[in-house]
C-alpha cells in the first residue's frame, strides 16, 4: 500500500478548478493499492485535508503530516495543480531535492512549457509550426503601432507565463491594445501578443501509457465566446467534440506533430498540447501540463474515448511516476 499525497489548489487564479482536479483523483484511486491523502497547496498555508475537512500542517522540511500522533510520508506525489507552483516547476525541483517521486514532467520542462515565448523559440528550429509573436515585458516602452504592423488584427494579448485562461484578450481595433495589455500586466509582468490564426482549433492529450507515448483521441474546440476563454474552458460555453471532425489524414498529421513535441521536449506524465489548423498546417498554441482532470475536462474525455477510465489514466501515472523513481 502506497501513501499518494495528491497536490491541488496553487497560487494562481485557477486554484479552484485544480481543487476540483485533485478531489476526483482522490476519488478515483484504487484504495486496495493506495492510501490517498489530499493536500492543499496554497500561498497562506500548506495543509493536508481529511475527509471531515480539518487540516494538518505540512512540514515543508520533509514533505511530511502528523496525524492523530503519526508521522505521515509519502511515497509518491499525483500533481494536480494548475499553474504556479505545480506547473510551472518549483514544485517538481523541491520533491526532487526530497527524492520523492511525482507524477507530472521534470522541473525544467515546466518551467519551459508554462514560459509560452520560450517554449515556442524552442520548437520551431523543429519545424513546428506557431502565430507570428511579439514579447513584452513590464517595464518596456510599448510602440503600439509597430508591434501591430508586425503582428496584425485581430490579434491575441496573454499572460506570457500562466497555467491558466485569465488575463486573454482578442483585440480586434487598435483602441482595444493598451486596456489588453494592463489587463494582461495583472497577470504576469511577461506579455505575448500573437496574430489571430482562423482555423480549426483542436485540443491533443498525449500521455505515457505503459511504458510508451500515446496520443489519445483528438478534441475540436468550438467556443461560443470570441476565443477559448475561461467561460468557454470551465463555465460550459463552448462544445468539445472528441473524437475532432477533421478527417483521418489529419487526424495523424497532427497526431504526429503533438507526439513529436512530446518527445522533443522529453515529456512525462499528462500533456495536453492546443493547435489551430490552417491552411492544412497544425499551428501550436501552447502546452499544459497538468490538464484539467474533472470527468468534463478535455483530457479525460479523450482517455474515455481512447478505452481508458480515470482510475486506470491515475494509477497509470502513478506506476510510471514510482517506476522512474
Amino acid at each position: 500500500m502506497k501513501n499518494v499525497a495528491i497536490i491541488m489548489g496553487g497560487y494562481s487564479s485557477e486554484y479552484q478548478i485544480s481543487i476540483k482536479s485533485g478531489n476526483v483523483v482522490y476519488k478515483s484511486l484504487d484504495r486496495s493499492k493506495y492510501h490517498p491523502y489530499r493536500v492543499h497547496i496554497l500561498q497562506e498555508k500548506w495543509v493536508m485535508v481529511d475527509d471531515d475537512e480539518n487540516e494538518y500542517p505540512v512540514n515543508r522540511h520533509d514533505f511530511s503530516v502528523d496525524h492523530d500522533g503519526h508521522k505521515v510520508t509519502f511515497d509518491v506525489v499525483f500533481n494536480a495543480i494548475h499553474g504556479t507552483p505545480g506547473e510551472d516547476g518549483l514544485i517538481q525541483a523541491y520533491l526532487e531535492l526530497l527524492v520523492i517521486p511525482q507524477t507530472s514532467c521534470g522541473f525544467y520542462q515546466a518551467g519551459l512549457t508554462f514560459n509560452k515565448r520560450d517554449l515556442l523559440s524552442v520548437l520551431k528550429p523543429y519545424g513546428i509550426k506557431t502565430a507570428v509573436s511579439h514579447y513584452i515585458n513590464l517595464g518596456d516602452v510599448i510602440d503600439v503601432e509597430g508591434i501591430l504592423s508586425k503582428i496584425g488584427l485581430p490579434c491575441f494579448v496573454k499572460p506570457n507565463k500562466s497555467g491558466s485562461s485569465f488575463g486573454i484578450s482578442k483585440v480586434k481595433e487598435q483602441e482595444e491594445f493598451m486596456p489588453a495589455i494592463e489587463k494582461a500586466f495583472k497577470e504576469d509582468s511577461e506579455i505575448l501578443i500573437e496574430s489571430f490564426l482562423d482555423g480549426t482549433e483542436v485540443s491533443v492529450g498525449v500521455i505515457n501509457y505503459k511504458g510508451e507515448v500515446k496520443v489519445l483521441p483528438i478534441t475540436e474546440i468550438v467556443s461560443e465566446n470570441e476565443f477559448f476563454d475561461y467561460e468557454a474552458k470551465y463555465l460550459g460555453q463552448s462544445q468539445e467534440i472528441t473524437p475532432a471532425r477533421i478527417d483521418d489524414d489529419m487526424s495523424a498529421k497532427v497526431a504526429a506533430i503533438a507526439k513529436k513535441v512530446y518527445q522533443i521536449l522529453k515529456m512525462e506524465g499528462f500533456s495536453r498540447s492546443e493547435y489551430i489548423i490552417v491552411n492544412g498546417d497544425p499551428h501550436l498554441l501552447e502546452v499544459n501540463t497538468v490538464p484539467g482532470l474533472t470527468e468534463e475536462s478535455i483530457l479525460p474525455q479523450q482517455a474515455r474515448e481512447a478505452g481508458i477510465t480515470l482510475p486506470e489514466l491515475f494509477d497509470n501515472a502513478i506506476q510510471l511516476a514510482l517506476r522512474n523513481k
